[in-house]
């Protein structure tokens, strides 16, 4: 609805009949009605939660199974070739990847097949992605193995991993006779791997629990604080933290590893302590493995478009390092690291230990919400490419599955991972019926070729967990045109990744998450706030700083405040807006009672005849305009501070005969002002809808008062 006003100047004389009149056009809004009934709202919202149909079950057992929602429907044709080219290329690179990550993960070669296995089957129940590929990922692997190390120490346990010692047959034997809550059975086999894995599955529950928790209470909206610039950071640094926890594999050094604050550092100084009991055999290894892998990886990420799958380049060299340790009897010769047994069959389900949860309650929070973030970002970014939608809340009930029920079947924890994602999405996955074919390319793996793998160096496993960190350091590429997209992005990058890498994975990521919220409220405590100018022949203004050719209306200043205006930015407010204006009303008013208080001393002593002329500074002469307008449309919302802010500014300029308009408020903000009682009775009218509407009211009125006044 619009209201016109007519503000009239009618000059005396004769020509007082032809009056001229401006006329300001004001928009009424009646607002929604509403309704704030909390018991109704809630008796609603009960009545639609306990409801119970037909199809509001079916709709939640498909929405809590979506595997029953897209099975039935699957295409064998057009979906089947690629689903299984897909599936035996990925599970092939896993193969290699889980028997490293294990080693990372501070547990047996075993524990990462069966890790690997439960993965890829549960999460094609659960989860709504169709392409990401969820197994282990070496981040979630890095800080569980930090985790693992701490406990192990606890128990009194050497740091360095033990190769199992029970022969096959002997483990055999004892898992088919000897039920697993059995002490006897524990006093047997719980060796240093047993606890380590033990402690590692403990991690994973609560990590689970935790992730289905998130899902359940629906906080998916947890990580919007984990931005990409902060999550970029953070796999960088740990990546450092990983590259050099496997140095002491590919020289042959039998040290500690380190773990806790400052790791890495720590690492790097045992490091060259041993450099003098370095292997030349593992060395020698860990070259050719390079020199065969790095190149081949090139190729495949330059010829991906051409390649109908990627070389399978891992399997060959472990393949090949298997036969030449065999062999060459590099083990008894050279007194390298290897594998060792690896054990066919699965181990009987086994409960986590209770008694852990208070010692690694904190630190599965980390992994959990490092492994949620990775999985949501990835599934929907995939998702997004490929025109189908995901459910946030959905996939922190899948990965938390992935971690909860593998626990009790000797598991550590998992999420999505990037590489084998794109390898996976690159081979023509079209389904999550790729995950049960890898599931199954593991499953030979575990029951028939698993200890061929007896004879591999740790050196390899170490060569190849280092050339899949390649992407993450190549970030550091990246940095010159990240600086000249957002520095503070790339300042929340370099600080989350120092952190990460200098001081603990833990850490780093508080570090990160800290960091990055303090950036956004320094945006906000010091942000943009211009005067505006008038672009000609519209009803536009913008910043005068930043565009040419503008022009400003006489006796009006234009100022936009770039932020929401609350208890943080108040002062800055203020500040900034007697800067621009370049009047300040408390020296103003100021300097006009000194003024006063001198010229009465001076009538008092009779020196009211020679009066010189008082000099006061530029503040205390009138302001060269008449009308403040603020420009309100960057402002969000509105704190008591900040309105408190507001009444003061619009009273002290009114004291000094200048008049304050607010323009271009949202519906928030115009809320917040009418509950703060802002306006006078019959002032609210001095609300604006734009910028170019305040204006022409302000025109009008000068000019109408300046005629009066002159009358």
């Amino acid at each position: 609805v619009t209201e016109t006003n007519n503000i009239c100047a009618v000059p005396e004389g004769p020509e007082g009949d032809d009056a001229k009149c401006s006329f300001h056009h004001r928009m009424f809004l009646e607002p929604q009605e509403k309704k704030r009934s909390m018991k109704a709202l809630m008796i609603k919202q009960a009545k639609k939660t306990c409801s119970c149909t037909p199809t509001k079950v079916k709709d939640c057992v498909f929405g809590f199974f979506p595997i029953l929602r897209w099975l039935p429907k699957y295409k064998l044709r057009e979906d089947l070739l690629g689903d299984f080219m897909s599936g035996v290329i990925v599970g092939v690179l896993l193969v290699p990847q889980s028997i490293a990550y294990s080693l990372l993960a501070g547990v047996e070669p075993i524990y990462g097949l069966y890790t690997s296995f439960f993965a890829s089957i549960i999460y094609c129940i659960f989860g709504t992605s169709r392409h990401i590929s969820v197994s282990i990922f070496g981040v979630t692997c890095l800080m569980m193995g930090q985790v693992v190390d701490r406990e192990m120490e606890r128990a009194g346990y050497k740091l360095e991993p033990a190769v199992l010692s029970v022969p096959p047959g002997a483990a055999a034997h004892v898992n088919t006779t000897l039920s697993p809550v059995n002490g006897t059975w524990q006093e047997l086999l719980c060796d240093r791997s047993c606890h380590a894995i033990t402690v590692a599955a403990t991690v994973t529950f609560l990590a689970g629990v935790y992730q289905v928790a998130m899902g359940f209470f629906q906080v998916g909206f947890v990580s919007v604080y984990l931005s990409d610039s902060l999550l970029s950071g953070f796999v960088t640094g740990a990546s450092f933290t990983v590259l050099t926890s496997q140095v002491k594999y590919l020289l042959g050094l039998d040290i500690p590893r380190s773990g806790g604050i400052g790791s890495l550092v720590v690492t790097w100084i045992n490091i060259f302590k041993n450099i003098h009991k370095t292997n030349i055999c593992d060395v020698i290894t860990s070259f050719l493995c390079f020199l065969v892998l790095i190149p081949t990886k090139e190729l495949n990420e330059r010829f991906k478009s051409k390649l109908k799958a990627p070389i399978p380049v891992e399997l060959v060299v472990v393949v090949a390092a298997i036969l030449a340790s065999h062999f060459g009897k590099l083990k008894e010769t050279y007194d390298s690291s290897i594998s060792g047994h690896i054990p066919t069959g699965f181990l009987p389900p086994r409960p986590p230990d209770w008694t852990l949860i208070p010692n690694v309650a904190l630190d599965a929070v980390a992994i959990a919400v490092i492994g949620f973030a990775i999985t949501v970002s990835l599934s929907e970014m995939f998702a997004k490419k490929h025109g189908y939608s995901v459910r946030a809340n959905q996939e922190m009930y899948a990965i938390g599955f992935c971690n909860i029920i593998p626990s009790f079947f000797h598991c550590f924890t998992t999420s999505a991972a990037l590489a084998k994602t794109l390898v996976k999405e690159s081979t023509g996955c079209r389904t999550q019926v790729s995950g049960m074919v890898t599931s199954l390319v593991i499953l030979l793996v575990l029951l028939v070729i698993a200890p061929l793998f007896y004879s591999l160096q740790k050196c390899v496993l170490a060569v190849i967990t280092i050339v899949n960190l390649r992407g993450a350091l190549r970030k550091f590429k990246d940095l010159p045109k990240m600086w000249h997209l957002s520095r503070v992005d790339t300042v929340i990058w370099g600080v989350t990744m120092a952190a990460t890498a200098l001081i603990s994975t833990e850490i780093g990521l508080l570090v990160g998450v800290c960091f990055s919220m303090l950036c956004v409220i320094f945006r906000t405590q010091r942000p943009e706030a211009p005067l505006l100018g008038w672009v000609a022949e519209s009803e536009t203004y913008e910043s005068l700083s930043a565009y040419k050719n503008l022009q400003t209306k006489p006796g009006i200043v234009v100022f936009r405040f770039e932020a929401p205006l609350y208890y943080i930015n108040k002062e800055c407010f203020k500040s900034t807006l007697y800067k621009q204006t370049g009047v300040n009303p408390f020296w103003v008013k100021a300097a006009k009672k000194k003024a006063a208080k001198r010229m009465l001393r001076e009538k008092e002593v009779g020196s009211g005849d020679n009066q010189t002329s008082i000099s006061t500074d530029f503040v205390s002469e009138p302001p060269g305009f008449h009308t403040i307008v603020i420009d309100c449309c960057a402002v969000q919302f509105l704190d008591t501070a900040g309105i408190r802010t507001l009444k003061e500014v619009c009273k002290d300029y009114r004291e000094i005969d200048v008049h304050v308009l607010l323009a271009q408020c949202n519906p928030s903000v115009r809320s917040s002002l009418i509950r703060g009682e802002f306006f006078k009775e019959g002032e609210d009218h001095l609300l604006f809808h734009s910028v170019h509407q305040a204006v022409d009211f302000a025109l009008g009125t000068q000019g109408h008062s300046g005629t009066s006044a002159s009358k």
